[in-house]
Parts: structure tokens; sequence; C-alpha cells
């Protein structure tokens, strides 16, 4: 039979093993963007609404682009980093969550240009653009998901 201390020393250990795995959440999102970019702000903090930690850095967005090879006609105004993902442009959180749970083969996610109403790119009295969520990589592209505005279609 454990002792009394035994028994409480186990239950300590796995409240604090428990609370670790529910402190760790979705991985950080690292994003490099243009200093004067508000809409890349506004995608910040929708990510930051979503639940992720975002860290930004500020400076020329291009030659991260080049490195990370994202296809210059799927190029956006910024560009983040995830659980070894690029992610390019006003890519909702949602699209983000489901890559990070799926795990496709593939570079990362696009949203090339900067369609109104995605995430960010929110204009007052303005309908909502539909656009596609396009994966990427080596062995091409797809469309990963499709929304209009900030709704999955």
């Amino acid at each position: 039979m454990p002792s009394r201390r035994t028994v409480l020393v186990g239950l300590a250990v796995g409240l604090m093993l428990g609370r670790g795995a529910l402190a760790e959440g979705p991985p950080m999102v690292a994003v490099t963007k243009d200093p004067s970019c508000g809409c890349c702000e506004r995608w910040v903090t929708h990510l930051r609404e979503a639940g992720f930690t975002v860290t930004v850095t500020e400076g020329p967005v291009n030659p991260l682009k080049i490195r990370l090879g994202v296809p210059r006609e799927l190029a956006s105004c910024h560009t983040a980093q995830v659980g070894g993902y690029v992610i390019e442009g006003h890519v909702p959180a949602g699209a983000i969550k489901r890559l990070l749970a799926e795990r496709p083969e593939g570079m990362g996610l696009a949203v090339p240009g900067m369609p109104v109403g995605s995430p960010g790119m929110e204009v007052e009295d303005m309908q909502p653009d539909t656009y596609d969520v396009v994966l990427f990589g080596k062995d091409g592209r797809s469309t990963f998901a499709r929304y209009r505005g900030g709704e999955l279609t």
C-alpha cells in the first residue's frame, strides 16, 4: 500500500504534467511584416484572438519570401512561419489550425493579394470577396479551403 506522501506527490506531478499539456496550445506564429502596414497588424490581432501566440518582426519581407520559396504569384503583404509551414498573406486562423491538425504535404498556405473581407482586410460597407486559401509546395498547388470574407464556404 503506497504511503499518503507517495499518493500526494503522484497527484501533484500529474497535475503539473496536465497543466503543461493544456498550456501548450497552438505553436508560436512568427510574422514578418513591413513596419507601416496596418492590415498586417489587424491580421496579427485576428490570430491572437483565435488563440495563437504571435511574434512580429518588422523589416523587409521580400528576402524572406524568396528564402522560404513563396511563389511570386502567391505573394501578399506579410509572411509568417508556424509549425514548419509558411503562411503567406491574409490566411484565416481556422485554415491555419486545420493545416496544423492535418499536416498535409506542402510548404504552406497562401492567400494571394489582399482580398476584401479576409482577416485584416475588412472594409466597412464593402461586400467581402470570395477567395481561395492555396496549399503550395514543391509538388504544385491546390485549393485548401475557400472563404467569403472570414467565413468558410
